[in-house]
């Protein structure tokens, strides 16, 4: 069985317009968000082997509530470039080349990426995943190799507005 959580990064901020994009925070319900979505996937879900993430600071620190809720180091967090622009094609070619010894793993990103990353796994259309929400695909496959739309399905979403009115 392999497992994969894509994540979208929590509410960031537009506060500060003089910062590039990849510098933009997380404004405060991010701040509320972050936490509270870490503590549900640490008592809902089984423990990631690796946790990727976008290194643009709204992806990253929503990885580090979650690393740090689930014991880790920060620099456990293997950041990659190609995670900030990248597509579902490249999300998908980097799971394909996991060691088949991982058998769980997070990847912390954006959208549009989030959304078309459900919509491949999904039987039905999903318009939209909301911020800080955890996407679970799931399979058995003994090897990453085998992880695609025919192997592989959409188990469920946790999104923060399920928890907070």
């Amino acid at each position: 069985m392999k497992t994969v959580y894509f994540i979208r990064h929590a509410k960031s901020s537009w506060e500060d317009m003089s910062l590039r994009d990849s510098e933009r925070p997380l404004n405060k319900r991010g701040f509320r968000d972050a936490p509270f979505m870490s503590k549900l996937f640490k008592a809902k879900e089984t423990l990631p082997d690796i946790i990727f993430s976008s290194p643009a600071v709204r992806a990253y620190t929503t990885a580090r509530f979650f690393a740090e809720e689930l014991g880790w180091e920060e620099k456990e967090i293997q950041t990659d470039p190609d995670l900030y622009l990248g597509n579902e094609d490249y999300i998908i070619q980097k799971i394909n080349m996991l060691d088949d010894s991982v058998n769980t793993v997070c990847f912390f990103g954006h959208n549009p990426t989030t959304t078309n990353l459900a919509n491949i796994f999904h039987d039905d259309y999903v318009a939209n995943v909301p911020t800080c929400a955890i996407v679970k695909v799931q399979g058995e496959i003994d090897s990453w190799q085998h992880f695609n739309p025919k192997a592989i399905k959409f188990v469920e979403i946790h999104y923060p507005k399920q928890y907070f009115t």
